[in-house]
């Protein structure tokens, strides 16, 4: 197949935007309508190159049933304790979703619901009982979510759907006869089974985002609200003459979450004043008079906490992307001992029973470890597996190194780098990474890194700023006018990749999704000379446009207004759809995108795949996967697994993967 020979036509059109002083040229913005007859037709045309370009590809099928093999190890989740009874998601090998249990009865089966494989279970809360269950459900990937009530002892439907509830928190009341929920982007409702009365607002702060948590008596409800940027947070007493939410922090650019605990102490995880966050508490009845109780670790993230009898603290935190739990005394805040963990990975899901009692439940994985359940029991300090993923096998042999490297301005950024052992030399690799809205990349198991390592290729991950491996100081670093920040710290991994002889730029492809397909773009079209080979999967992609669509609008304290004129100005600088330039060789090309996203509008990639494949001037291929009916989020696991099989085999015919090296002896560096 010779391109760009055949690449179906796509009309450049004279259009350009003249905002703030700025000239926008936009010639695809017909490639926005995804209902424009020369939309689909150009949409079924780039189909059938794919699917001509797939067939191709001599490891596809090898890939598609290594990963097939990789995924059957399923899915189990820490227990979640309500009334005596414990609830879990759990996914056998052959299941194509996770099915909620109640003990060990299965009382939720997507699959049930729609035998088809498109409805996902999107979220799901126990009353405070454990007798009733809200959940929400969404079809073919829009996570636009109904929410519905199960009585879970006799699995009938008593109340939904209600509309509108987008990974909506739910707070139950004592008795099980009403919640709090969220409504998205409109504020915090009160529901009662069964009434025929519209539900009544509680608390409303206009488009922004929504949380609800209820203390274990259900006398004490936190409710928060904010942006990209920070959030207020409020306390109800339910109980008292006035409910009305009292506030505990307002105005402010911090992030802080709040819960009243058995103990009756408002506890508040924040990162006021402190960039890697520390724990507060206060007194319910005053609640915005905090006190420190666990002051920021210099080096480590806190991350979630949970009380146990004994006035036992335990909190987890994150040093430098790897996890640890510390035991603390809840009354004075010093720590007392740390939680044997079963090596160096993440942890996750710290859970206990609201009740009281000396244990607690974690979730653990790595490179090669499927997630896995681990109790601790505060009696014997000591930690033991509770569940194992239902079809874990015999991990291959990997080793990860910790590597650090200086970024373009002198930061240093840390990177995980996954490979066999080899007998050295250069290989070919993939290089990802995300670098935003505060959230980290941690070590932890995934099929298809495992399938490209055990086939001889080398996984890197650059923890870049903008993202939360070092807080929120590294979140802000990477954020709006500093996201170039962002781009330089992912280049530099790549140089860095290329000088410690792990690979070389005719062997190095990118791999990144959603923010992380931005980041792809990005280097893709900064240093097209240094890879070879690209993914980009639902990327943004039109920084101009990007707040038009989707869930755009939110984003702008994360990236910036583009109605805005110096906002603008950041943008553009580097929105990789303006940045593409005629008769660059670019590195081979894949965009992934689903049509019921309803995050990441698919019209980025249009755009961004009809510019380049105009561009480019060398014979390497700009092709889009497209999928009609899934979106964003959860999908089935043979969708999920059919994806990564197409883009691991052009990953590896891009950048030279053979067939697997022989067990030898070290590893570059």
């Amino acid at each position: 197949m010779k391109f760009p020979d055949n690449y179906p036509p796509a009309e450049r059109l004279p259009l350009t935007d003249r905002r703030h002083g700025h000239e926008i040229d936009d010639p695809y913005r017909w490639l926005e309508d995804p209902v424009d007859p020369r939309t689909r037709a150009w949409l079924a045309a780039q189909d059938r190159l794919w699917q001509d370009a797939a067939a191709r590809l001599p490891r596809r099928e090898r890939f598609l049933e290594r990963l097939t093999e990789a995924r059957e190890t399923g899915l189990v989740t820490p227990p979640v304790w309500r009334g005596g009874r414990r609830f879990h998601l759990r996914q056998a090998p052959d299941q194509e979703h996770p099915v909620l249990c109640c003990d060990d009865r299965v009382v939720l089966d997507p699959m049930e619901l729609d035998p088809s494989g498109l409805t996902t279970l999107d979220d799901w809360q126990p009353d405070l009982e454990g007798r009733r269950l809200a959940y929400q459900t969404s079809r073919s990937g829009d996570e636009k979510a109904c929410l519905y009530v199960r009585d879970l002892d006799t699995g009938a439907v008593v109340d939904g759907p209600i509309g509108g509830c987008r990974y909506s928190a739910v707070a139950w009341l004592p008795g099980g006869e009403a919640f709090y929920y969220v409504r998205f982007q409109q504020g915090v409702f009160l529901h009662r089974i069964g009434s025929a009365e519209a539900d009544v607002p509680m608390f409303t702060r206009g488009a922004i985002s929504y949380g609800v948590q209820i203390s274990p008596d259900g006398r004490w409800l936190t409710i928060s609200a904010g942006t990209a940027s920070g959030n207020g947070l409020w306390l109800a007493d339910l109980a008292g003459e006035d409910p009305a939410p009292r506030p505990v922090q307002d105005g402010s650019h911090a992030r802080t979450a709040g819960a009243v605990a058995r103990d009756g102490r408002l506890y508040l995880l924040t990162d006021r004043d402190a960039p890697r966050r520390r724990l507060c508490v206060a007194d319910p009845e005053a609640p915005a008079a905090w006190r420190e109780l666990i002051p920021e670790d210099g080096e480590a993230v806190l991350g979630a906490f949970t009380l146990l009898d004994g006035d036992r603290l335990l909190v987890s935190r994150t040093r430098h992307a790897v996890g640890e739990i510390a035991v603390h005394d809840a009354r004075t805040g010093e720590r007392i001992g740390m939680v044997p963990v079963p090596g160096n990975g993440s942890i996750a899901s710290l859970t206990s029973r609201p009740e009281g009692g000396p244990e607690a439940w974690f979730a653990y994985t790595d490179a090669v470890t499927p997630a896995e359940i681990w109790r601790y029991d505060a009696r014997t300090d000591a930690t033991t597996r509770w569940s194992a993923a239902p079809g874990r096998g015999t991990p291959p042999e990997v080793r990860s190194h910790h590597v650090e490297y200086a970024s373009a301005d002198g930061t240093v950024i840390r990177m995980i780098v996954v490979a066999r052992p080899s007998a050295g030399g250069p290989r070919p690799a993939i290089l990802s990474g995300y670098g935003g809205f505060g959230i980290p990349l941690m070590p932890g198991y995934a099929a298809d890194s495992l399938a490209w390592v055990e086939a001889g290729g080398v996984l890197a991950i650059a923890n870049l700023r903008g993202g939360g491996e070092e807080g929120e100081g590294w979140h802000r670093d990477g954020m709006r006018e500093r996201k170039q920040n962002v781009f330089d710290d992912f280049v530099a991994a790549a140089e860095k990749l290329i000088a410690d002889g792990w690979t070389t730029p005719e062997q190095l492809g990118i791999w990144g999704e959603s923010n992380g397909g931005l980041l792809v773009g990005a280097a893709l079209t900064q240093r097209p000379d240094l890879f070879a080979a690209a993914v980009c999967s639902a990327g943004l992609l039109d920084m101009a446009r990007y707040h038009l669509s989707g869930l755009g609008p939110s984003w702008t304290g994360e990236y910036g207004d583009p109605d805005d004129p110096e906002q603008l100005g950041w943008l553009l600088a580097y929105s990789p759809y303006h940045h593409v330039r005629k008769g660059v060789d670019y590195p081979a090309t894949l965009f992934t995108v689903a049509a019921a996203d309803t995050r990441v509008d698919p019209m980025h990639a249009r755009k961004m795949c009809a510019a380049l494949q105009w561009a480019s001037g060398g014979d390497r291929p700009v092709l889009l996967r497209y999928e009609s009916d899934v979106g964003h989020g959860a999908r089935a696991v043979s969708r999920s697994v059919a994806l990564a099989a197409d883009v691991l085999a052009f990953l590896a015919e891009h950048t030279g993967l053979d067939l697997p090296p022989s067990d030898r002896a070290s590893d570059p560096a």
